[in-house]
């Protein structure tokens, strides 16, 4: 299986995704819509239009998993669309959130004390994205 630390990134693919990609898909989406590193061990999470389904891409050192959740009722809550581009950051914490039915526009952080990265770890974590 696999665990969330606090260096795994979760990006969720903002829209909708077609469901019926599988390992080799959504590994091209994760290179070529999202612009990240399918191998790098980040979680990347997809859902389909009626945001009834989600898949989750990982990689976990010696292969690749993808896990799928399908809801009987309801609904997920799920970006739509982004200013920034096609996709999204969360913590781990909220990951278990959405998957358990929580909507994330109606919560929000509280003002605990969070370390801001340097400009230097900025530009760093940048020019990793990039590869």
């Amino acid at each position: 299986m696999f665990s969330l630390s606090a260096a795994t990134r979760v990006y969720l693919a903002v829209g909708a995704t077609d469901m019926r990609k599988g390992f080799d898909g959504l590994y091209g989406l994760v290179q070529q819509r999202l612009q990240a590193d399918p191998l790098s061990g980040h979680l990347f999470v997809f859902c389909n239009r009626a945001r009834t389904r989600l898949k989750v891409l990982f990689w976990d050192g010696s292969g690749l998993w993808v896990c799928a959740k399908r809801l009987e009722k309801g609904s997920f809550s799920w970006p739509q669309e982004l200013q920034e581009g096609v996709k999204a950051s969360i913590g781990g914490e909220e990951v278990a959130m959405l998957l358990g039915g929580i909507d994330l526009t109606k919560t929000r952080r509280r003002n605990w004390w969070r370390r801001e990265p340097s400009a230097a770890e900025k530009k760093s974590h940048m020019s990793d994205e990039k590869e």
